[in-house]
């Protein structure tokens, strides 16, 4: 099979709802390498880069309150930095770039993703409102 390791995908396949951050973002354990009393911080096993970690939230309102949660793995030299939170919002929104997953068979038996990433940034405002798109349209010409 050509398909093997992580499986690119990108922001919107993974979050089509957007997502929020629940969490910090911290350091992922190297539980092998690790010993008592001395933290080893875990590598990625494709690019040898430090591996973080971050809890989010699905912005999916048909998912189950259990399914909601989810911790995302970032790939990076140093400990990524959180968007700014949004005034007025109990949590901050936040999107992926360089996204991939990689299926596994969960303890209790059933199918599971793990998610990493290579970027984290405040979401774009891809889409303008139709009313703004005219105005700037008149304003050009």
């Amino acid at each position: 099979m050509a398909l093997q390791g992580p499986i690119p995908v990108t922001f919107a396949m993974v979050f089509p709802h957007g997502c929020y951050i629940v969490g910090e973002v911290e350091p992922v354990k190297d539980f092998d390498a690790s010993t008592n009393g001395r933290f080893v911080q875990a590598r990625d096993k494709q690019t040898a880069e430090l591996v973080w970690q971050v809890a989010v939230m699905d912005g999916d309102p048909t998912l189950k309150p259990a399914q909601k949660t989810v911790a995302v793995k970032i790939l990076a030299p140093v400990q990524p930095v959180p968007p700014q939170p949004m005034p007025g919002l109990p949590f901050t929104p936040v999107e992926f770039d360089g996204m991939s997953v990689t299926p596994y068979v969960n303890a209790a038996g059933r199918l599971a993703y793990s998610i990493k990433v290579r970027e984290m940034h405040a979401p774009r405002q891809l889409n303008q409102p139709a009313q703004n798109k005219a105005s700037a349209g008149k304003e050009a010409a």
